[in-house]
């Protein structure tokens, strides 16, 4: 039996959309895999998305960003919280290191966590990362002109220079990382059950369908006073606790967020790269608010703009819902061909020679 430890961040979804589809490859290839995962995001998102059986540990290696909300980062907290991190980060990486042996790890697989690649190398136990973006580029963006950040910087691409990465399309260049691969893009393709959905939720089907989803950060709009649309519906968080009509919450459906996306018109989101490549992949339309100086959000948009029906909307066409002209705009433009999600398969494989 083979053991592969993976460590899947807990910033937003998106590094569980990425992973899942490899790691359910990953099964099929080796019938004989044990999956431990070490992650704190919430066990009815991994049982969405995981076929394959793991074992969990319910903690966070990582952080990320600190956020404000699903837009704005928090800077002066996450310039505390990496201080905070790398205090004595070699203390870290050797328990790291320990933890692995003790659970008989054979590999780790990280997404997109630099500590566990740390403690593999410590440990002697090979690693693979993989994600379209890395903390040590995004740090050195951020935090590369403040005085104490050359050691945490250098310690981060130690980390990351210690393992193969597998870089998804659409992916940040990562000009200072060692043994970077391109893979293609990695995406949950979802079944249409339109008809089903719109019996389920009482509209019409010839209703439009438009999911209001802004990643795993929690971040409330203001949906209440968005103008109502003729034969126009929202999907949007149970959190909300929306009253209209016209809007439903879409976790009390219990559906795969895949075939939410291959269900619906269009989707509302920020960029990211599990939403933007599972609306292009299942050629849903998608509306988009720029992210405040992220770095990586350049890639994922020109792929977009390639790849699927796309426009970008201002933060105040957001808050207000005034989207009616740019939702008209985006669905009656031309559907591009879906890309292929061949990127599942080359990091499955990738996996699979590591665990021989």
């Amino acid at each position: 039996m083979a053991h592969l430890f993976v460590d899947i961040s807990s910033h937003g979804f998106g590094h569980l959309a990425q992973t899942a589809p490899v790691l359910n490859r990953l099964a099929e290839l080796r019938p004989d895999l044990r999956l431990t995962l070490r992650t704190a995001l919430p066990p009815e998102k991994l049982a969405q998305r995981m076929a394959a059986p793991f074992e969990l540990i319910a903690a966070a290696s990582d952080f990320g960003y600190r956020m404000i909300d699903a837009l704005t980062i928090d800077g002066p907290a996450t310039a505390a919280a990496y201080r905070a991190a790398h205090a004595d980060f070699a203390a870290d990486v050797e328990r790291e290191a320990r933890l692995l042996e003790r659970v008989g790890a054979d590999a780790v697989f990280a997404n997109v966590s630099y500590r566990p690649l740390a403690g593999a190398a410590r440990a002697g136990i090979p690693a693979i990362a993989m994600c379209s973006l890395n903390w040590a580029d995004l740090f050195e963006h951020f935090f590369g002109a403040k005085a104490w950040a050359p050691p945490v910087h250098a310690e981060m691409l130690t980390a990351y220079r210690s393992a193969a990465f597998l870089r998804t399309t659409p992916g940040m260049p990562m000009h200072e990382l060692d043994g970077v691969i391109g893979i293609g893009p990695i995406a949950s393709i979802g079944r249409g059950r339109r008809v089903e959905l719109c019996r389920t939720l009482g509209i019409s089907p010839a209703s439009r369908l438009v999911l209001v989803a802004l990643g795993g950060i929690p971040t409330r709009l203001p949906v209440e006073d968005w103008p109502a649309r003729v034969n126009t519906h929202w999907l949007v968080p149970a959190a909300w606790q929306v009253a209209r009509s016209d809007m439903s919450a879409f976790e009390p459906l219990g559906w795969p967020f895949a075939d939410l996306l291959a269900s619906s018109d269009a989707v509302v989101t920020k960029p990211g790269y599990g939403t933007f490549a599972e609306a292009a992949c299942n050629g849903t339309a998608v509306l988009y608010q720029r992210r405040e100086d992220w770095p990586e959000q350049d890639c994922l948009i020109e792929w977009l703009s390639k790849n699927a029906r796309a426009r970008e909307i201002t933060g105040n066409e957001l808050r207000s819902g005034a989207l009616g002209a740019v939702l008209d705009e985006v669905l009656s433009a031309a559907v591009p061909p879906a890309p292929a999600t061949d990127g599942i398969e080359q990091a499955a494989r990738h996996l699979a020679t590591l665990l021989q």
